[in-house]
C-alpha cells in the first residue's frame, strides 16, 4: 500500500488544481481518476463548448461578410470538422493536464476510486484489479453529471445530454433545448448558429432565471431575432420516441401542446456523483444530494475534505479550483480567509454573451437597500458599433448611502472577459466614484462600465 500526504479523487478543475498546489506545497501527492485527466470541464464541458461555439460565431461572421464591406461567397460548415476541431481541442488540454502532472510530481493513479475508512483509498484499475492506497488528507472532486428527469428519460440518441450534444456524428434539422440556463442557451445558440431549427423550453418565467430580469429579457429579444423559438413557463410533461423523431407534450400557460423535433437536449441541471464512492463506508454527512462541509472544506470525517460540485457552493469550475487551493492551503496551516459565494462571477458564452457578479437589482431592494441603478448600452459604444456588434448593455448596482458596489451586470460581445474588473473592485471594496476616476481607454467595451457607474450618478456623458 503506497502512503500518500494528499490523495486527490477526481481530476477536474477543483482536483487537478488542488493536486498541483499540494506539490507546490511540499506534500507527497496523488491524484485518482476514472476517465480522462481534466474532468467533465476540459473534456466534456467549459473548453471543447467554448470551442464549438467560436466555429458558430466566425460561421456568422463569415455569412454576414457584406455587413464588413468584404465579400465570402459560397460560404458553409463541414458540422464534423467542427466538431472534430471541438474534440481536439480538449485533447489538447487533456495532454496539458498530464504534463503539469509530471512536471509537479504528481502521481497519477488510473481508475475508479472508493472511499475507506482509516484514511484509505481503494481503487479498481480497468482490468479489475483493485489497489488500496492511503493519505494523511483525502479530498474528495468527483464532480457532476447531467440531471435527469423522470419525464425526460435520457437514451443518449434522441434524448440527449451535453456530452452527446458535444459529439453528435450528424446534425440535426430540429432541435428541443429543455432548460435555459448556461448549458442549454450555449447549445441552443451553437445548434441554431449552424442551422438547426432550435426550440427552447424553459420551466420559469425567464431564460438564464438566475440572471438580473433585464439581462434575461435582452437575452430572449436577441435569441428570438436569431431565429430561436422562446417557450417560458412551460414544462416537458412527457416524451415519445417511438417514432423517427421525439414528441414532447409541453404544458404551457395556454394548454398542451405537441413539439416535434429530432433531438431533445436536456439541460435542468447537475446530479453529482456521489454515490458509489464510499461515503457511507467513512460515515461521512450528505445533505440534497451534496457533501456538507465547513469552510474550509472539511467533512465531519477528520482527515477527509470535499470540494467542488460535491459541495453546496456554486457549480463552476472556477468555483472548484479556488475552493481546491484554499483547501490545500489550508491543510498547509497558512492563514486563509473563507470564500466569499457572494463574489463569484458567472458567465454564459453565447452570443451575445452573459457575464455577471453580486446582487440582481430585484435581491438587492429585497435585502432592503437604497440603490442606485446605472445603465450604458453598447448602442452608445464607439467600439461596439465600429465592430458590428451593437446589442446589448453594463448596468450597475450600487449601494445609495456608502456607495458599494452591489452588483454588475452584462450582456454583449466580449463581456465574459470584461466582468473581473467588477470582481477586483468588490473584492477591494471599491466605491463608485473611484471606479469613475478611474481613466478606462478608448476605444473599449470596458469604456461601458465607467460610463454606466458614470450613469448611477448623474454624471454619463456619452447618453
Amino acid at each position: 500500500m503506497s502512503n500518500f500526504d494528499i490523495i486527490v479523487l477526481g481530476s477536474g478543475p477543483g482536483g487537478y488544481v488542488a493536486a498541483i498546489r499540494a506539490s507546490q506545497l511540499g506534500f507527497k501527492t496523488a491524484i485518482i481518476e476514472k476517465e480522462s485527466l481534466g474532468g467533465v470541464c476540459l473534456n466534456w464541458g467549459c473548453i471543447p463548448t467554448k470551442a464549438l461555439l467560436k466555429s458558430a460565431q466566425v460561421f456568422e461572421y463569415l455569412l454576414h461578410a457584406s455587413d464588413y464591406g468584404l465579400k465570402a461567397e459560397g460560404v458553409d460548415k463541414d458540422f464534423n470538422a467542427v466538431v472534430k476541431r471541438s474534440r481536439n481541442v480538449a485533447e489538447g488540454m487533456s495532454k496539458g493536464v498530464q504534463f503539469l502532472m509530471k512536471k509537479n510530481k504528481i502521481e497519477v493513479i488510473q481508475g475508479y476510486g472508493t472511499l475507506k475508512p482509516g484514511k484509505k483509498v481503494s481503487v479498481k484499475s480497468d482490468d479489475g484489479k483493485e489497489t488500496e492506497y492511503s493519505a494523511n488528507n483525502i479530498i474528495v472532486a468527483t464532480g457532476a453529471r447531467s440531471r435527469v428527469l423522470p419525464s425526460l428519460p435520457q437514451d443518449g440518441k434522441k434524448i440527449i445530454g451535453y456530452r452527446e450534444a458535444m459529439s453528435l456524428d450528424k446534425q440535426p434539422k430540429k432541435m428541443l433545448v429543455v432548460g435555459s440556463g448556461a448549458i442549454g442557451i450555449e447549445f441552443a445558440y451553437f445548434y441554431n448558429a449552424m442551422g438547426t431549427e432550435v426550440t427552447v423550453v424553459e420551466f420559469l418565467p425567464n431564460v438564464v432565471p438566475v440572471e438580473d430580469e433585464e439581462i434575461s429579457k435582452q437575452l430572449e429579444r436577441s435569441l428570438k431575432k436569431a431565429g430561436i423559438k422562446i417557450m417560458t413557463s412551460t414544462e416537458v410533461t412527457k416524451v415519445d420516441t417511438s417514432g423517427p423523431g421525439v414528441k414532447a407534450t409541453v404544458k404551457t400557460t395556454k394548454g398542451e401542446e405537441i413539439l416535434e423535433a429530432d433531438i431533445v437536449l436536456s439541460a435542468v441541471g447537475i446530479k453529482t456523483n456521489i454515490e458509489n464512492i464510499g461515503l457511507e463506508n467513512v460515515g461521512i454527512a450528505t445533505d440534497r444530494d451534496k457533501i456538507l462541509v465547513d469552510d474550509y472544506y472539511q467533512t465531519n470525517i477528520p482527515g477527509y475534505f470535499a470540494i467542488g460540485d460535491v459541495t453546496p457552493g456554486q457549480a463552476l469550475a472556477h468555483v472548484a479550483s479556488a475552493e481546491g487551493i484554499l483547501c490545500v492551503e489550508k491543510i498547509a496551516g497558512m492563514h486563509v480567509e473563507p470564500l466569499d459565494y457572494g463574489n463569484i462571477p458567472g458567465c454564459t458564452y453565447c452570443t451575445p454573451e452573459i457575464a455577471s457578479v453580486g446582487l440582481t437589482e430585484k435581491q438587492a431592494i429585497e435585502k432592503g437597500y437604497d440603490i442606485k441603478v446605472g445603465k450604458f448600452p453598447f448602442s452608445a459604444s464607439g467600439k461596439a458599433s465600429a465592430s458590428g456588434n451593437k446589442d446589448g448593455f453594463v448596468k450597475v448596482i450600487f449601494d445609495a448611502k456608502y456607495g458599494e458596489w452591489l452588483g454588475c451586470h452584462m450582456i454583449g460581445t466580449g463581456v465574459t472577459d470584461m466582468i473581473a474588473e467588477a470582481v477586483v473592485a468588490r473584492k477591494l471594496e471599491t466605491t463608485g466614484h473611484e471606479i469613475l476616476k478611474a481613466v478606462h481607454p478608448h476605444p473599449t467595451m470596458s469604456e461601458a462600465v465607467m460610463e454606466a457607474v458614470a450613469h448611477a450618478y448623474g454624471e454619463v456623458i456619452h447618453i
